[in-house]
């Protein structure tokens, strides 16, 4: 239990820090620490205990910050779910995981009345209000819905005894993440206490994370990356988050400006629209000392042109929400490779592995597996699925990668999303780097379709600014800068590309479209 006991030591240490500052409001750590403590005071009192599991649908607000940590203090599992996911997908979730409160939205009222009766585990509802008439509105729901529903602020009222200590190992799960079910349903990956406590700990550290710093949260906070990144890492080391409620290029250069920002992490669809905004922020950045992506690879030409730009280097990292996430960062205090991964983070270790999980030579290309003390213990009742993601303490990433002679990664492309045309094959990404170099595309995606001919061919979505620009000058582009077979054989304009809620390009959604 790290991450809870060091926020009471932080509070205890340093009071008056700021843990936190949201919609113009500063919180101090002492403050912070008062209102987990209380809230888990009031989740203890409704019959939460060690071993629960708790649901977040929640979004960039304290009620997210003071859930999580309250949790963490019971010693119970929180549930994060992404609260714009449909009823269905929300259900899903709910009932795998067998939780038995949920902590919700005043805003998703309607969704827990409708599906209270398929949540059969679920014996408490904790609604935060934002409305004036949440209150009003939750008015005799406890009686038909026959459970216990209380509102935030009434569990935060509660005073009183403390919290009853609660013994927690390390291997006990704080966390359940769903992964975005590419492949089916999700799956929960169960991340243990030691897990994100460690890799909060070896983030901060690689990236220099102190205490002096004011990370913008502007990443969903209930994705794993943000999780670690811009939430775990930086209460650990008390420093301040600057909440931002939802992603927008105006809100980020704000609240940079306005609170002195130092760090700031983001998805390559940030990175874009914040070089894409058409007026002049660059003072905005001029405090930022360290920018992160992660999420999905960043092209380099928007890499070169945002920094170019703000004059902020671009670190870019690697993660999935089996490892809590992060397993690779580009170091701050050497050489940044642009395309490139970086290198290992402190205690964990990479490799590129053949099919039969013989590591390859230098420069060829494998799957990426990954082991360390951030590693998840398993998926949440799906022994199978995690026998064949954890083999020999390796977790198989299912991304396609290969290794430098400086021991820098490089991520070529998911193993799912190869492109084989006519036996040879064609990296997404590879083709979608040199789409990125054209001066009148703003975004691209690459796909692999049925061909009758050669198995497969290669088709390409493209957003440009250019409204003359043509699929054949595209082809003659393509043709000068790659072989034959990775050329797109046909190109489809669209307004802007499909992204799930971090910012991450569909792919599949593309593939799955029906075009001419």
């Amino acid at each position: 239990m790290g991450l809870a006991l060091q926020v009471q030591q932080i509070a205890s240490v340093h009071p008056e820090k700021i843990a936190y500052h949201f919609m113009g409001k500063d919180t101090t750590y002492a403050q912070f620490d008062e209102s987990v403590e209380q809230f888990a005071h009031g989740l203890q009192g409704l019959g939460i205990q060690k071993g629960d599991h708790v649901g977040f649908l929640l979004g960039n607000t304290p009620h997210f910050l003071i859930s999580l940590y309250a949790t963490m203090r019971l010693g119970a599992t929180a549930v994060p779910i992404n609260p714009i996911y449909t009823p269905d997908e929300i259900s899903y979730i709910v009932k795998n995981s067998d939780a038995k409160a949920i902590i919700a939205l005043d805003a998703l009222l309607p969704l827990v009345e409708k599906a209270a009766n398929v949540f059969t585990t679920v014996e408490n509802y904790i609604i935060c209000e934002t409305q004036a008439d949440t209150t009003e509105k939750l008015a005799g729901l406890s009686h038909d819905l026959k459970v216990k529903v209380k509102t935030f602020s009434s569990l935060l009222a509660i005073s009183g005894e403390q919290v009853q200590p609660v013994e927690v190992s390390d291997e006990d799960t704080a966390v359940i993440l769903y992964t975005s079910g590419t492949t089916g349903h999700p799956k929960g990956a169960m991340l243990t206490y030691n897990n994100i406590f460690s890799n909060a700990r070896d983030v901060a550290e690689y990236l220099s994370i102190n205490t002096d710093d004011r990370v913008i949260a502007t990443l969903p906070v209930f994705h794993v990356f943000a999780l670690t990144v811009v939430v775990n890492a930086p209460l650990l080391m008390g420093a301040t988050i600057l909440l931002v409620p939802r992603f927008s290029p105006q809100e980020v250069f704000a609240i940079a400006r306005e609170q002195k920002a130092t760090v700031f992490a983001g998805v390559p669809t940030m990175y874009n629209f914040l070089y894409q905004f058409p007026e002049e922020n660059v003072e905005d950045f001029s405090t930022i000392r360290l920018a992160i992506s992660g999420g999905s690879s960043l092209p380099v030409a928007l890499l070169h042109n945002f920094e170019d730009k703000f004059g902020v280097r671009i670190s870019e990292g690697y993660g999935l929400s089996e490892a809590s996430p992060v397993t690779c960062f580009n170091p701050i205090d050497r050489d940044r490779k642009p395309g490139s991964i970086g290198t290992n983070i402190v205690n964990v270790e990479n490799k590129v592995v053949n099919e039969l999980g013989e590591e390859v030579p230098i420069g060829e290309v494998g799957e990426l597996i990954v082991r360390g003390p951030n590693v998840m213990k398993g998926y949440y009742k799906m022994p199978e699925e995690t026998e064949n993601a954890i083999r020999d303490g390796w977790l198989y990433t299912g991304d396609l990668a290969r290794q430098d002679e400086e021991g820098y990664f490089y991520i070529v492309d998911r193993k799912k999303d190869l492109i084989i045309v006519g036996g040879y094959n064609v990296y997404p990404r590879e083709v979608e780097e040199v789409l990125f170099e054209h001066p009148s595309i703003i975004e691209a995606a690459v796909v692999g379709v049925p061909d009758p001919t050669f198995g497969e061919e290669v088709l390409a979505f493209v957003v440009k600014k250019d409204t003359s620009l043509t699929e054949e000058q595209l082809q003659e582009y393509c043709a000068e800068k790659l072989a034959k077979y990775k050329v797109p054989k046909r190109f489809e304009f669209l307004k802007e590309l499909p992204k799930n809620t971090t910012g991450k390009i569909l792919r599949r959604s593309l593939k799955g479209q029906t075009v001419q």
